[in-house]
C-alpha cells in the first residue's frame, strides 16, 4: 500500500475552504496545510481523520493513490474518484473509457443494487445513433 496526499488540494478546494479556512478548523497553521498540499510534510493521524471526515470520505481514500496501484491482469480496476456535477453527470476517467472502448455518442445501461449501495455501467455501443429515424447526437 502506498501512502500519497497528493489529493488534498483537490478535496479542499472541492469543498470551497481556503488553506487558512481547513487550517483553522484543524487548529494547525495555514503553513501546515500548504506544505501538506506541496508534498513536504503529511498530516499526523488526528489530522487525517478529521481531514476525511470533513470531506465526507474515509482515511484510506485520503491517504491511498487510488486508481495508480498496480493491476495484477485479472481484469479488475480501480479507476479512481469522479464527481458527480449539478446535472447527475459524471466524467469517466480517460484511462476507463480506454479499457472499455467507450466513445463519445455510445449508449450505456445503468444497473443498480439498493442494498449494496452500488451502481454498474455497462457499454451497449451505439446503439440509440443506429435506429430508425434518429440522429446521431
Amino acid at each position: 500500500m502506498s501512502i500519497n496526499f497528493s489529493r488534498l488540494k483537490m478535496y479542499r478546494t472541492q469543498s470551497g475552504m481556503t488553506q487558512e479556512q481547513l487550517a483553522e478548523k484543524l487548529n494547525v497553521s495555514r503553513q501546515a496545510v500548504a506544505k501538506w498540499e506541496r508534498g513536504e510534510s503529511t498530516p499526523d493521524l488526528d489530522s487525517c481523520i478529521k481531514l476525511a471526515e470533513l470531506y465526507g470520505i474515509t482515511v484510506d481514500l485520503l491517504v491511498r493513490d487510488i486508481g495508480k496501484e498496480a493491476h495484477d491482469g485479472d481484469g479488475k480496476h480501480v479507476f479512481g474518484l469522479a464527481n458527480v456535477n449539478s446535472k447527475g453527470q459524471i466524467t469517466l476517467p480517460s484511462n476507463c473509457r480506454k479499457i472499455f472502448g467507450i466513445n463519445p455518442g455510445d449508449t450505456m445501461l445503468i444497473l443498480g443494487d439498493e442494498d449494496k449501495g452500488g451502481i454498474a455501467l455497462v457499454r451497449m455501443g451505439n446503439m440509440l445513433g443506429k435506429l430508425p429515424g434518429r440522429k446521431k447526437e
